[in-house]
């Protein structure tokens, strides 16, 4: 429906790259996010944005580098561990207003990390990374139920980069 104009994509005016996958899990999403992470924090202000799965808290949190994980989720307390204060992290369960949150507290904001973000396409992105297992191909794997895919093979078209992760 996005395809088809049905439903809107919002361009936040500030880019946003996104990291993801078309099959549930274990395709390396997190060590990849904290990489491009790593290469951008220095020279750009960067914030990743997370849903914060695994978490009992609701709406916009920014992430502190001692909340407890059931606030605001194991891979979002991990960002904010190994980085600090050199990125902002937050969680919110609607990325546009998470979005629009990070860019008021944050006017010098400069790029916009979202993790497992490639089926939510509510939002403009400027750079769409998909990873891929190398064991699991999307090509040999079916839509839920029947498979692990979140969507169609289909869906890789709207990826600007594939990374094939777990290679030997």
């Amino acid at each position: 429906l996005y395809d088809l104009n049905v439903f809107k994509t919002y361009n936040l005016k500030i880019p946003v790259l996104s990291v993801g996958n078309l099959s549930v899990g274990g395709t390396g999403k997190t060590p990849h996010v904290a990489y491009i992470a790593n290469l951008t924090k220095d020279n750009v202000k960067t914030a990743i944005l997370l849903r914060g799965y695994g978490r009992n808290t609701k709406g916009f949190l920014l992430v502190s580098e001692n909340a407890p994980v059931n606030t605001v989720g194991d891979e979002a307390l991990f960002y904010k561990k190994i980085f600090q204060s050199k990125l902002v992290v937050a969680v919110c369960e609607d990325r546009v207003k998470g979005i629009e949150k990070l860019k008021k507290l944050y006017p010098e904001l400069g790029l916009v990390i979202l993790d497992d973000a490639f089926q939510h396409r509510k939002i403009h992105r400027n750079f769409n990374i998909m990873l891929m297992d190398f064991n699991k191909p999307y090509w040999n794997d079916m839509v839920l139920p029947a498979g692990r895919l979140r969507e169609f093979p289909s869906g890789k078209k709207r990826a600007d980069l594939i990374i094939v992760t777990k290679t030997p």
